[in-house]
């Protein structure tokens, strides 16, 4: 039998206790043994839980227990949680974890402990919730140069574009119905000006090109200043607003890896990804084009990911999982400002000093007394310098 502790018992952490009772005989079979809860550390007491006998405060109970041989994290942030990870692994326990932020900024360092340990340190969970993509991009991706990875993957922006789409409706007024059903945070800075996409594409980057990428060196644009007449003139060109995610290897071989809503064409297959869902896409050099869709949240589907992993901890005990990457390089990141790529423009100068600004531009006409104005390939750098005067700027898929 496997004891397991289970950090933290919000959202997630409950879960993971939910999945791993309810899938108890599945999960026996497909872990060669019963997998059990031994603790549950919550600075809470959970008196009305059917779980409140393995609940402790003190995280040391489980860092010395030797017969505590997974820990599934599911505190959050990048501090106590950092902490405690640490800590379990340095005492010799695979960790299991949905912590994007802690592994965006720890990554590395928590890798290179657990190689040395010779335990097991997995985090599907916190990338896509419930959608595999880490473990694909480890193993089934292996044989692949990956030139480039994208994605959605914040169902709160998703959703908020999804219903400016469709109804017309204005930023301030999807982002209040958002946090009403439960979608937004109180404070929903994290999705809506992009930290929690950049610390997931930092994630995919440093799986798929095999170096740290930390999250303070990402540039990073959240749909805050998404107008409606954004909106209206991606429609006129055939295309959607989605906020994505984007690692991309460059001819120098160097990654440049940034968010920022983007015009999609919408007869591209991550155009049709609405609401809370997610989709990433990976462009390998031998298996084409593919794309991940599913739910990249919720209690039950990032439980799933969770308790997945801890399968595959304890299936892989005595042998470490192949995931690992170099630290950053900034020699190898690549400059966001330097990459060429089609823009659109949002002006209010005239056609001819458009022409005369931006040669071979394309215009999709007005919208409230504004033009759109579609680019060739060019770097923002080049942008920024045609001296075009801009209301608004979004690179284009």
């Amino acid at each position: 039998m496997v004891q397991v502790a289970i950090l933290g018992f919000g959202t997630v952490g409950s879960g993971v206790a939910e999945v791993l009772t309810q899938n108890a005989d599945a999960i026996a079979r497909k872990a060669g043994g019963d997998v059990r809860v031994k603790y549950i550390l919550d600075t809470r007491d959970f008196p009305d839980s059917p779980f409140s006998d393995l609940v402790v405060h003190d995280f040391s109970v489980i860092e010395s227990d030797p017969e505590v041989q997974v820990v599934a994290e599911c505190i959050g942030g990048a501090t106590v949680a950092y902490d405690f990870v640490r800590r379990s692994l340095l005492a010799g326990k695979h960790v299991v974890t949905s912590n994007k932020e802690m592994v965006a900024a720890h990554g590395y360092e928590l890798l290179s402990i657990a190689r040395e340990k010779n335990v097991n340190f997995l985090f599907e969970a916190s990338v896509g919730g419930g959608i595999p993509i880490l473990r694909p991009l480890a193993v089934c991706f292996s044989a692949n140069e990956i030139s480039e990875i994208y994605g959605i993957l914040n169902g709160t922006t998703n959703y908020i574009l999804t219903k400016m789409i469709n109804e017309g409706a204005d930023f301030d007024e999807v982002l209040r119905e958002a946090q009403a059903k439960g979608y937004a945070e109180a404070n929903p800075a994290a999705d809506v000006e992009g930290p929690d996409a950049c610390r997931k594409i930092c994630i995919l980057s440093a799986l798929s090109f095999g170096r740290h990428v930390y999250p303070e060196s990402v540039h990073t644009e959240g749909i805050t200043g998404i107008t409606t007449q954004d909106i209206a003139f991606a429609e006129k060109a055939n295309m959607k607003v989605k906020l994505l995610g984007r690692a991309v290897k460059t001819d120098d071989g160097k990654v440049v890896c940034y968010v920022s809503p983007h015009f999609v064409p919408a007869s591209a297959q991550i155009a049709r990804v609405d609401d809370v869902f997610n989709g990433i896409v990976v462009r390998g050099n031998a298996v084409g084009e593919t794309m991940f869709y599913g739910r990249g949240a919720g209690k039950l589907p990032t439980a799933s990911a969770v308790v997945a992993d801890i399968i595959d901890a304890i299936n892989h005990a005595g042998q470490r999982k192949n995931i690992f990457w170099e630290d950053a390089d900034p020699a190898m990141q690549g400059d966001y400002q330097a990459l060429e790529q089609c823009w659109f423009v949002r002006t209010d100068a005239k056609e001819a000093e458009i022409a005369a600004s931006l040669p071979g531009a394309k215009l999709l006409g007005e919208v409230d007394g504004q033009v759109g104005v579609l680019t060739g390939p060019m770097s923002l750098n080049a942008l920024l310098e045609s001296g075009l005067h801009m209301m608004g700027r979004i690179p284009v898929l």
